[in-house]
């Protein structure tokens, strides 16, 4: 039998003892219950989040999504029911409740339907309440944002409207949101799930998922918990981030809305499209079945650019030739600077269908689903000047400049049209049988992201005079004439690609709670399992062309590039010319079979992960404390398979050889980690929370792939044969990430809609994971280097966090949140400063929003001994909102005011890495809604 059977036996052996013993108990008498909703004055718009407390039992719940509230095993008598809600003054109800049977009891939250209205029905103030709400009345640390937040802002996607939240960043791809990371760390140390279901992640070779393929219409709430329960997934050293799609069951009767909305983007003077429509309705199939329907699809198509400069490898010491004498020349500089000019047209489709089906109050069933493609159609143009390649005049070393005689440029395209889709499936219920609750859940995600006819194709030009000058983020880079005239370049290599990245996962999970009382203190007993099956599939299929061009030169599919406006770029190549040229003349052309060979098998690999967990967790209100406390246990089984490619160059017989030997590994390792979550309630608007938890991050699959890269390289130096032998490998010996989190937060919730918080955290890393040289490791004799991905030691970051949500009686609104993080080492992505402002006003006609986000200076990465940065980004945002009428709104949207450019330095501010601009954005829209 092979692990993964034996696993699912284990769990099936523990899903039917339990659902036993909950049939045992299920068998004894039932007591009273009381049952309802919290609603509006109209029964409309359900409230989740709300406090309802039994007085009579100091016991209290927290509503549903669906404002669905329960108490159990009551005996014969009269409560009072106590409902609190920020935003709303608290509400009493008393009932009588007989020996047995439900009494069915809503609860609203203003007398009159004026009263809620003005705060919580509609708008800004609506999302902020709920969110807020739930916040509030979490078992642990949290930030949320609604779908009504969400629509109040011009974010796209679920990674920028996750920005605007405490402690949050995102990592941009083309200015856009794309990965998002918690308090400093690493996205790649994240858990995400929607509707409950891990997400794979798309790209090859990490885990972070990219979630600017999730558009923001098909999020009902976005949750980030930055402290874990034992009944979650450990794999959250940064945070977990679930994404909730739509219900029918988020408010009552038949819903929809239509949004139509055309953009502008200024830097490419191009306007797209975007169209996003959702229903929902229940259906009353008999007296006691409900059938809730929910359907969403938003589609954005995105014409837009960038421009770019690189230093190629960074500043360092480089050899070139002497131009005065012909000597060898050693001196601080760039080799390579690159101009880079993109055009791109991105495209989003996302639906969403959900089904919910409540045969009574305690038996409901779901079937959550959620589809979203991304599409990026990207040609690049890029001019490589190689500075190291030419003669140095060293005269001209002055102030970071230099000038080369008779070097080479490379000019090359890149044309590539990349898919990331996302399906989630997830299927569950949840009974109620006496005092026991079981919920299940069967999930199933595919990620795939396809790169089908990929041409990269360089054109190489020589004996040009090229110059720089630093000053300042952008290099200026001069030429000779010879270097603009595309006749000088001619055709070198051709790259045909065809790549598919799949990441599958499979999840069976099973959750038994259990009310009880002990010492006249209300608890809860929670046990659980989980069953995760996943694999990580990479295939590069690489063809690369290096010869049978027949002298094809650049001139011949040469076009005018007239807006790249940080510098001289010259003329580009036409795309269509050169992708007309490839197909007509492919089957001529001579393939590089090693390298081709090497591109393919040397980068694809496949890696299966099995997760077994379980846990069990105790839950207990004492007086004004409410502990949760836990333990959990993850068995992981890891396995992947790759080749070594080795290429054997033998200067001596003049051959090149290369050498393919399949890769397979296995580790298995388990985790034991305990977990306290402490609130206390000072009072009903002071909350003091403390929070121990241990978390862990598993390696990307990159990282931990069985591949190895060698070359073996054998030359005569005077009658004695030398042989040079260098590597990149990948490791699958690698252990996870083991991080020991402490948290303690205060959080003063005034009566009004708001609230000023201020919380400190500490994080205590191990087997923290690095890129070093370890050919004196004593596993690879006889290499010059080795380079490899290894555990290397612990990290910590210790830090707080300040936040103030306040909506003022006048309309103004405020919104202010700052994250300060101190480490003792330099953590890749990690920014010392993270922080939001919102400033707003909105009344019943009208609404507004100005928005900063922030993000100081951060480590990436080592490049030639010195550090990369990314460079403090601050973005400004403008939105507007006109209510024509309850249904009716018209909205525009500005985004990145100030076109705040992205730039990377190499250890200096002075020294380019990276600098690319995206320009602003204007959006014009109109929504129609029945809500």
């Amino acid at each position: 039998m092979n692990k993964r059977s034996s696993k699912l036996n284990y769990l099936k052996k523990s899903i039917l003892a339990s659902l036993t013993s909950v049939a045992v108990m299920a068998t004894y008498a039932h007591a009273g219950t009381i049952e309802g909703r919290v609603t509006d004055g109209d029964n409309r718009t359900y409230f989740e989040g709300a406090r309802v407390e039994l007085k009579q039992q100091n016991k209290s719940v927290i509503s549903a999504r669906d404002g669905f509230f329960r108490f159990d095993n009551l005996s014969a008598g009269q409560y009072t029911l106590v409902v609190t809600y920020l935003g709303a003054k608290p509400v009493e109800q008393t009932v009588t409740v007989s020996e047995t049977g439900v009494i069915t009891q809503n609860l609203s939250l203003a007398n009159n339907a004026k009263e809620i209205d003005e705060v919580l029905v509609i708008g800004q103030r609506a999302g902020q309440a709920n969110a807020l709400n739930r916040q509030k009345n979490a078992s642990s640390l949290k930030s949320i944002v609604s779908a009504d937040s969400i629509g109040q802002l011009p974010d796209q996607n679920a990674a920028e409207a996750l920005q605007r939240l405490p402690g949050m960043f995102i990592q941009r791809d083309q200015g856009e949101g794309r990965f998002v990371g918690i308090r400093g760390i690493d996205p790649n140390l994240n858990n995400v799930t929607i509707n409950g279901v891990n997400v794979p992640s798309p790209e090859a070779g990490v885990r972070s998922v990219a979630m600017d393929v999730i558009p923001s219409e098909l999020i009902q709430s976005l949750e980030v918990s930055k402290t874990v329960t034992s009944d979650m997934d450990a794999s959250a050293v940064g945070g977990s981030i679930e994404v909730k799609s739509l219900s029918a069951f988020d408010r009552a009767g038949r819903n929809y809305s239509l949004t139509v909305q055309e953009s502008y983007n200024a830097q490419v003077s191009e306007a797209s499209p975007k169209l996003s429509a959702s229903f929902s309705d229940i259906v009353e199939l008999d007296n006691d079945n409900k059938l809730g329907v929910a359907a969403a699809v938003s589609w954005f198509e995105r014409d837009f650019g960038s421009l770019n400069m690189e230093t190629d490898g960074g500043w360092a010491e480089i050899e070139a030739e002497d131009a005065a004498t012909g000597d060898d020349a050693e001196f601080f500089g760039a080799e390579e600077i690159e101009q880079r000019y993109y055009r791109i047209t991105r495209e989003r489709l996302g639906v969403a269908v959900n089904l919910d089906l409540h045969t009574s109050s305690t038996d409901k069933y779901f079937l959550r689903t959620l589809w979203s493609e991304f599409s990026d159609d990207e040609f690049r143009l890029r001019n490589e000047y190689k500075f190291a390649d030419g003669a140095v005049d060293l005269t001209s070393l002055n102030n970071n400049s230099c000038s080369f005689a008779g070097a080479e440029m490379d000019r090359d395209t890149k044309d590539r049209y990349e898919s990331q889709s996302i399906m989630s499936i997830v299927a569950g219920g949840e009974n109620q049988l006496n005092d026991w609750t079981l919920e299940y859940t069967l999930g199933y995600s595919k990620s795939e992201e396809k790169e089908p006819d990929r041409i990269d194709v360089d054109f190489k030009g020589e004996d040009l005079d090229l110059a720089y000058l630093m000053s300042g983020p952008i290099p200026v880079l001069t030429q000779s004439a010879n270097a603009h005239d595309l006749s000088n370049f001619e055709l070198d290599e051709i790259v045909f690609e065809d790549n598919l990245t799949e990441d599958e996962d499979l999840s069976l999970k099973i959750d038994l709670t259990k009310d009880f009382v002990v010492n006249n203190h209300n608890a809860e007993f929670k046990w659980g399992a989980k069953l995760t099956q996943r694999e990580k599939f990479n295939r590069l299929n690489s063809t690369v062309y290096d010869g049978g061009f027949n002298d094809a030169s650049g001139a011949q599919f040469a076009v005018n590039i007239d807006d790249y406006d940080i510098g001289d770029f010259g003329p580009g190549f036409s795309r269509s010319a050169i992708k007309d040229y490839f197909f007509a003349n492919q089957s001529q052309l001579e393939i590089n079979a090693n390298d081709t060979e090497i591109n393919s098998l040397g980068q694809s690999y496949v890696s299966e992960e099995d997760v077994l967990a379980v846990y069990g967790m105790v839950t207990m209100d004492i007086d004004n404390w409410h502990v949760v406390a836990g333990v959990r246990l993850e068995d992981t089984q890891f396995s992947t398979s790759g080749n070594r490619v080795e290429l054997v160059v033998d200067e001596v017989a003049d051959t090149e050889t290369v050498g393919v030997t399949p890769l397979a590994v296995e580790k298995d390792y388990s985790h034991f980690m305990p977990n306290l979550n402490v609130r206390y309630d000072m009072n009903e608007q002071l909350v003091m929370r403390f929070a121990y938890t241990q978390t862990i991050a598993r390696p990307t699959f990159e990282d931990a792939a069985a591949f190895q890269l060698i070359e073996t390289e054998s030359k005569d130096d005077d009658g004695v044969i030398e042989i040079e032998r260098k590597a990149e490998v990948g490791n699958p010996e690698l252990d996870p990430y083991e991080s020991t989190n402490l948290d303690f937060s205060v959080e003063y919730y005034p009566g009004h809609i708001g609230v000023l918080s201020a919380s400190i955290f500490y994080k205590d890393i191990d087997n923290f994971i690095v890129l070093q040289e370890v050919e004196d490791n004593g596993q690879w004799d006889g290499f010059d280097e080795v380079l490899q991905k290894v555990n290397g030691g612990s990290a910590s970051l210790q830090g707080f966090e300040l936040a103030w949500t306040k909506n003022f009686d006048s309309g103004l609104m405020l919104s202010a949140n700052g994250t300060f993080i101190d480490a003792d080492d330099q953590l890749p992505q990690q920014a010392d400063v993270v922080g939001n402002l919102m400033l707003g006003y909105e009344n019943d006609n009208f609404s507004s929003r100005l928005s900063l986000s922030h993000k100081g200076k951060s480590f990436q990465f080592e490049d030639n001994d010195s550090g990369v940065y990314q460079d403090a980004h601050t973005q400004l945002d403008f939105s507007a909102k006109y209510y024509i009428n309850d249904s009716m709104q018209v909205y525009f949207n500005a985004v990145n005011l100030t076109d705040e450019a992205y730039y990377l330095y190499h250890g200096s501010a002075a020294y380019n890495y990276q600098y690319e601009t995206y320009g602003r954005s204007y959006e014009l829209g109109f929504t129609f809604s029945s809500f």
